[in-house]
C-alpha cells in the first residue's frame, strides 16, 4: 500500500542551459564544501585527537563512532527525505531542509572539538549526522524532482564529482590542522554550514508548495510510511542498493583509517604521514576533477550506466591491492590515484543511475533515502570490518584483499540490473 501524496513537481520538460549550468554549480558547491568539511573530521581530526586524548584502541573507537553514527544515518536520511516530500511551504520542499540542516551540521562538528572523551566525541559526531541528513535526503531528491532525464548523468557527475574533489581537498586542509585540531574543527564547521547555504542560492528556486494538497494522513502513519521500503517492481533498485553498499564498504574500510594506516601499518610519524596526506588529497582532488566531467557526459551520450560502473569498480579494487602488494608510501599514493580515479567514474554515474531504477518517482525523496541508506550500511559495515580485523590480527595486511572481494561483488550486482543498461 502506498500513501497517496500529491507531487508538487515533476519533469515534464528539459532543463534550459542556464538551469542545468545552475544545477551543475549547485550540486558541485554543496557536496565539495560539504566533503571538505567531512573530511577534515573524519579522516584527519577525530583520530588524531583520539590519539591525542591517549584513548586506549583508537582504531576501535574510531570504528565504533563511524559506525553508529552511519547507523544513525540510516534512520535520519529516509526518515528526512520522507518528510521533505510531504513539506508544504513558500520556500518549497526541499531547501528548508537543506538550508536549517547544513547549518545545525556545522554547529556539531564545532562542537566535537569540545568533548575530552571518546564516548562524548561519539554523541557529538551523532548529532553532526543528523543534520547532514536533514539536507542530504532532501538534495538528492531533486535530481528526480527537478533535473530532466537528458541531463542526469551530467548533474549527477557533478552530484559525485564535487564529493570526490571535496574529499581531496578535506584531507588537505585537515592535514594543516593536524597539530592544530581545535583550530580545524572550527574551519570545517564553516564549511559545513556554507555548504547548504551556497548550494540553495546557486540552484534554481524551489518551487513554493504552499498551496500543494494536504494529504489527510496522521503523523504516525506518515512516519510509519517513511520506513516501509519499496516492494513493487522493485528488483533493479534494490541491486543498485547492493552495488552502492558494497563499494562503499569497501571505500570506507581503507579511507577512513588512511592516518592510521600510514601511522601504523606503513610506520610513519605524525608529521610525515601529514605531509603523505597532503599528497593523497592532491592526487585524489586531481583525478576527481578529471573522472567525474568525462564519465558522466559519456554515459549521457552512449545512454548507458552500467558499462561505466563495472569499469570503476574493477579499477578500485586494483588501487586497493596497491597498499597490500606495495606496503609503503609509494603504495598509498599509487591507491590514491587508482582507486580515486575509479570511485570518481562510479560517483559520477551512481546518482543517474539510482533515479533511473526508482520504483516510483512520487516516493523519490523516501526511496532516494533508501538507496542513501546504502551508504550509511556501508559506512558503518566498512568501519567495523577493518576495526574487527585489526583488533584479531594487528595488521591491516587482511584489510585490503576483503575490501577488494567487496568491490568485486558490487560490479557483479550492477551487472545484474535489467532495466537500465
Amino acid at each position: 500500500m502506498t500513501l497517496d501524496i500529491p507531487s508538487s513537481e515533476t519533469v515534464e520538460n528539459r532543463n534550459n542551459g542556464v538551469e542545468k549550468i545552475r544545477y551543475i554549480a549547485g550540486f558541485i558547491a554543496y557536496q565539495m564544501l560539504n566533503n571538505i568539511a567531512f573530511y577534515i573530521i573524519v579522516s584527519i581530526l577525530i583520530p588524531q585527537r583520539l590519539k591525542d586524548l591517549g584513548v586506549d584502541n583508537p582504531t576501535a573507537v574510531l570504528g565504533a563512532i563511524n559506525g553508529v553514527g552511519a547507523i544513525l544515518s540510516l534512520f535520519f536520511n529516509v526518515f528526512f527525505g520522507a518528510m521533505s516530500d510531504r513539506t508544504r511551504s513558500r520556500f518549497g520542499r526541499r531547501s528548508p531542509w537543506i538550508l536549517s540542516g547544513m547549518v545545525l551540521y556545522g554547529v556539531c562538528f564545532w562542537i566535537i572539538s569540545l568533548p575530552t572523551t571518546g564516548l562524548t566525541i561519539g554523541i557529538a559526531y551523532c548529532c553532526a549526522m543528523f543534520g547532514l541528513n536533514m539536507a542530504l535526503a532532501p538534495l538528492t531528491a531533486i535530481l528526480s524532482d527537478r533535473v530532466d532525464e537528458g541531463s542526469r548523468a551530467t548533474v549527477s557527475a557533478a552530484f559525485g564529482g564535487g564529493a570526490v574533489i571535496g574529499q581531496g581537498i578535506g584531507g588537505l586542509i585537515g592535514s594543516f590542522f593536524i597539530t592544530r585540531t581545535q583550530l580545524g574543527f572550527v574551519v570545517a564547521a564553516l564549511f559545513a554550514a556554507s555548504a547548504g547555504i551556497l548550494s540553495v542560492a546557486l540552484m534554481p528556486k524551489d518551487p513554493s508548495t504552499k498551496d500543494m494538497p494536504r494529504a489527510d494522513i496522521p503523523a504516525w502513519r506518515v512516519i510509519l510510511e517513511a520506513f516501509r521500503p519499496p516492494l513493487k517492481n522493485a528488483g533493479d533498485f534494490y541491486k543498485a542498493f547492493i552495488c552502492r553498499t558494497c563499494l562503499i564498504v569497501a571505500y570506507q574500510m581503507v579511507t577512513s583509517f588512511q592516518l592510521y594506516i600510514l601511522q601504523d601499518h606503513i610506520g610513519q610519524s605524525k608529521v610525515e604521514s601529514a605531509a603523505t596526506i597532503q599528497i593523497i588529497s592532491l592526487i585524489t582532488m586531481i583525478v576527481s576533477i578529471v573522472a567525474p566531467f568525462i564519465s558522466g557526459p559519456i554515459s549521457d551520450r552512449i545512454k548507458r550506466r552500467k558499462p561505466l560502473i563495472l569499469f570503476s569498480c574493477a579499477l578500485y579494487a586494483v588501487g586497493l591491492a596497491m597498499p597490500w602488494v606495495f606496503p609503503s608510501r609509494m603504495g598509498m599514493l599509487l591507491f590514491a590515484g587508482i582507486a580515486g580515479f575509479g570511485y570518481g567514474i562510479y560517483m559520477a554515474v551512481d546518482q543517474a543511475l539510482n533515479v533511473d531504477v526508482l520504483p516510483n518517482k512520487e516516493d523519490a525523496g523516501k526511496d532516494l533515502g533508501f538507496l542513501n541508506v546504502a551508504t550509511c550500511a556501508g559506512q558503518a559495515m566498512g568501519s567495523a570490518i577493518t576495526s574487527a580485523l585489526i583488533t584479531m590480527t594487528g595488521s591491516y595486511n587482511t584489510v585490503f584483499p576483503v575490501a577488494i572481494a567487496i568491490s568485486l561483488v558490487a560490479g557483479f550486482s550492477v551487472l545484474t540490473i535489467k532495466r537500465v543498461r
